[in-house]
């Protein structure tokens, strides 16, 4: 069998045999043998079914047993697949090398992170909102932190997303408690507000009715729709917060790909650092999607109600439950912000945004309406009409492309297919003629209706 993607189908890393990455995915839902007298949380239970990557990973295994000669090409999990630049991939083989040698063995490193690369995280992405390289934590990836800063918050607290959003923020909520029962009925939790973002208002919410909530999780550019918000729409975000008493958990993780004015930083807003806390990663920027390797920025003006500092719980939790980045990881992620490796790693993100010009154009001169693709690696798809899980097994079982089914990402995305622009170029022209070869044969698709999910 075929796989025309350099990425593994789980997003670990590791290239696995299909078979190997079925095994793993088969989850045993009541064991036969001796059980304990400890009940199982009872937050993990209210979880609906898998999380979304894997289970397209395991869709995507049973198709590639269904069509064991077909040439499957992945644009469904985000997984980078350019290689690193060599200069970063050296500087890591070095320090892994010189671990070896009296001189240059290290252990543990601070918890926070490797002082240097605080400070190269600091100057070269907050230099002119002036953050602190003690307000800089680095970390094993910005979906790490999520979990992380949920223990910071606790079960209490009330929150609210972008709908469609990153399934980890609602997951994580879940399972920390704060999420409530599961409504059938809308595809939505309990106690989650869900903020619609979409075409009809800009994929941007209509704070004058929304609710307050203590934690507004925002993700920009987003993951899925790939809009990067505006100056005006972020600032009128950072005075929602600020009349309201809440906190932003701002997600910068695609930042790298902004091309027009839009700001890369929520602190590039007045007051946001009494507001906010961002979240970032080296992951879609350096292509360190198995190095793993992100960073959390807490400002010291941010207060709780008691008017103690965030901060310091913060840092409080990092040392409790983590011992640090991996030092290999940081080496290499100072060299990612040295002149030179900043440099290659624009050059790869460059072609990444010619991959989704390619997809853009493609579903475009098809009649559909398209979105993202300018300031994010992803393009944003709408089938008027359709269930987004019927639209991914359409073109899988048709054209043999992995995509990702809106719906995954909220009840907001189930007319939407979610394309990753992370590919090898001929793959992705490959992909793009495979689809228009589809498309142009069955136009009825854009207007049919699917019963199932």
């Amino acid at each position: 069998m075929y796989k025309l993607s350099a990425c593994c189908s789980m997003a670990c890393g590791i290239s696995l045999h299909p078979k190997m990455v079925l095994a793993s995915l088969r989850i045993r839902k009541q064991g036969n043998g001796h059980r304990t007298n400890v009940p199982r949380n009872v937050n993990l239970e209210k979880l609906q079914n898998n999380y979304l990557f894997p289970e397209i990973s395991k869709r995507e295994v049973q198709h590639m047993d269904k069509y064991p000669n077909a040439k499957v090409i992945s644009l469904g999990i985000g997984d980078t697949t350019e290689p690193i630049p060599e200069k970063i991939s050296l500087s890591m083989a070095n320090y892994a090398r010189a671990l070896s040698t009296a001189d240059g063995y290290r252990g543990y490193g601070a918890e926070q992170g490797n002082q240097a690369l605080r400070k190269a995280i600091a100057e070269t992405f907050y230099k002119d909102v002036v953050i602190k390289d003690t307000e800089v934590f680095v970390s094993d990836g910005s979906q790490c932190d999520i979990s992380r800063l949920q223990l910071l918050l606790g079960s209490k607290v009330t929150i609210a997303v972008q709908d469609p959003s990153f399934p980890a923020y609602i997951d994580s909520s879940v399972i920390i408690g704060q999420a409530g029962d599961f409504q059938d009925k809308t595809g939505k939790y309990q106690n989650i507000e869900y903020m619609p973002c979409g075409p009809q208002n800009n994929f941007f919410p209509d704070l004058a009715t929304t609710p307050r909530t203590d934690i507004i999780f925002f993700c920009s550019p987003n993951n899925p729709t790939g809009h990067a918000a505006t100056r005006k729409q972020l600032q009128q975000l950072v005075e929602f917060a600020r009349d309201n008493g809440s906190i932003i958990i701002f997600d910068s993780a695609y930042a790298a790909y902004i091309t027009d004015d839009s700001p890369k930083s929520i602190f590039e807003i007045p007051g946001a650092k009494e507001v906010a806390i961002e979240i970032s990663s080296f992951s879609k920027f350096a292509g360190f999607t198995g190095v793993r390797l992100g960073w959390t920025v807490v400002p010291e003006e941010l207060l709780f109600s008691s008017g103690f500092p965030v901060i310091n719980d913060f840092n409080r939790i990092v040392c409790t439950c983590f011992n640090g980045a991996s030092n290999i990881a940081q080496a290499g992620g100072l060299a990612c912000l040295s002149s030179e490796g900043f440099q290659a790693i624009r050059s790869v993100i460059d072609y990444y945004k010619e991959n989704a010009n390619i997809l853009v154009d493609t579903f475009a001169s098809l009649g559909l309406n398209v979105y993202g693709g300018v300031n994010a690696p992803y393009v944003w798809v709408h089938f008027p009409g359709s269930k987004s899980w019927s639209v991914f097994s359409e073109i899988l079982e048709k054209t043999h492309i992995i995509t990702v089914p809106g719906s995954g990402f909220g009840p907001g995305g189930a007319e939407y297919i979610r394309i990753s622009a992370f590919g090898q170029r001929d793959r992705i022209i490959e992909a793009s003629w495979r689809l228009e070869k589809l498309f142009s044969k069955e136009k009825t698709l854009f207007n049919s209706v699917w019963n199932i999910e």
